[in-house]
């Protein structure tokens, strides 16, 4: 019988989809690059998911999430990607949670019901945090590296964290992970230098904040504002999407 996932099937077959059907993903950090992860996984059929982001759509946010929309501004990124994925699929069971994932708060998440993870959040800390407890857990696990101050989407790449170059935000989690016996990792990185940020003060946030009212984290606490397009991030997490895919199908 046609389905709205009928398409699909004709390339994964009744079994896959099935299987798409019953995993539980868990997408930590909807913004630029996890927001993509999320629109892209409900329309290949993962029903089962776990928002985690304590941010709130800011009006800067405009130019490259998909969740983000004029209505859309001072909202919980959480709640209206939630409703966005109830909108595609009303099937779908969407847990939020309201908050930034770092080690004091790890243990809060139902990891063993997990059977796929994505780590699209943009601190060390929380990316090195996240990989450790799925290695503790033996949940599969993909990271999304720098899609900031990047221009050029065809330059992304799907590899082991071991076998990256040129991205400065692998450099880092390569040197971490390594002291941690971490042995490997898949990783969508980005082998375009990053691009400089034009210093203009009349466009920085730094002096111009616009976060909204109640916003966790400013953009004012941030060391450095990475400029950012609608045509990099999104390529991101559509890769990324399709290789949670092709792996939770494949099992």
């Amino acid at each position: 019988m046609l389905n709205q996932f009928s398409r699909t099937e004709l390339l994964f077959g009744k079994e896959a989809m099935e299987k798409l059907a019953g995993a539980r993903v868990a997408v930590f950090g909807i913004g630029g690059v996890g927001g993509y992860v999320c629109e892209a996984l409900v329309r290949s059929g993962i029903q089962k998911f776990d928002l985690v982001d304590d941010d709130k759509v800011c009006l800067t946010n405009l130019n490259r999430q998909i969740i983000a929309t004029r209505k859309t501004v001072g909202q919980y990124k959480v709640d209206v990607m939630r409703d966005r994925i109830l909108e595609i699929n009303p099937d779908a069971e969407v847990m939020i949670h309201k908050c930034f994932f770092l080690p004091d708060n790890a243990d809060e998440f139902p990891f063993a019901d997990y059977d796929y993870v994505v780590d699209a959040v943009d601190t060390v800390t929380a990316k090195i945090s996240l990989v450790m407890k799925c290695q503790e857990m033996g949940i599969p696990i993909i990271s999304a590296m720098g899609a900031g101050n990047k221009l050029d989407p065809t330059q992304f790449r799907v590899a082991d964290i071991y076998k990256t170059r040129v991205c400065p935000l692998a450099r880092v989690m390569r040197r971490e992970l390594k002291k941690r016996g971490v042995k490997k990792l898949k990783v969508v990185y980005s082998e375009e230098q990053p691009t400089r940020p034009i210093e203009d003060m009349s466009i920085g946030c730094r002096s111009h904040c616009i976060c909204p009212p109640g916003a966790a984290h400013k953009c004012t606490e941030r060391r450095d504002i990475p400029g950012s397009t609608a045509f990099v991030p999104s390529v991101a997490g559509l890769i990324i999407a399709g290789e949670v895919i092709k792996d939770l199908a494949a099992k």
